[in-house]
């Protein structure tokens, strides 16, 4: 099986409840694998009111709720969607094939990136060059 374009292995499917997510580590950037009704999305895993892991909050639909203050966000676009949170998350593309969970490499340009996972990569591919 190949590996699309610009995708790096997250995890597989079954280790993401369903409602719920998983934090997943690519080098210097967390990403939440999130799984609900059905869909699978990866978003940045840092809340941009708090700072801290949205992994660890509740899913519904296609949002998830920060666990410290109550912030929402659109689990397909990033945007906020409840107070206090005004700034949007990352979201990655993602790709699920034969049980296993693929993310793009590439935050979506919707919002602009705060940091952009094919840049760390990049970097770190250099520096071991």
């Amino acid at each position: 099986m190949t590996v699309p374009d610009g995708f790096r292995q997250a995890c597989l499917l079954d280790e993401v409840p369903e409602p719920g997510s998983l934090r997943v580590e690519f080098d210097e950037i967390d990403v939440a694998i999130v799984r609900s009704d059905g869909a699978v999305y990866a978003i940045e895993d840092v809340c941009s009111h708090a700072e801290v892991a949205l992994s660890e909050g509740d899913v519904e639909g296609a949002t998830i709720e920060c666990w410290m203050h109550g912030s929402c966000f659109d689990l397909r676009s990033g945007a906020p969607t409840g107070p206090p949170a005004t700034e949007p998350i990352d979201v990655f593309d993602v790709q699920v094939t034969d049980g296993v969970v693929y993310v793009n490499a590439t935050a979506r340009p919707t919002f602009g990136s705060r940091q952009n996972l094919a840049a760390v990569l990049k970097q770190k591919e250099q520096a071991t060059s």
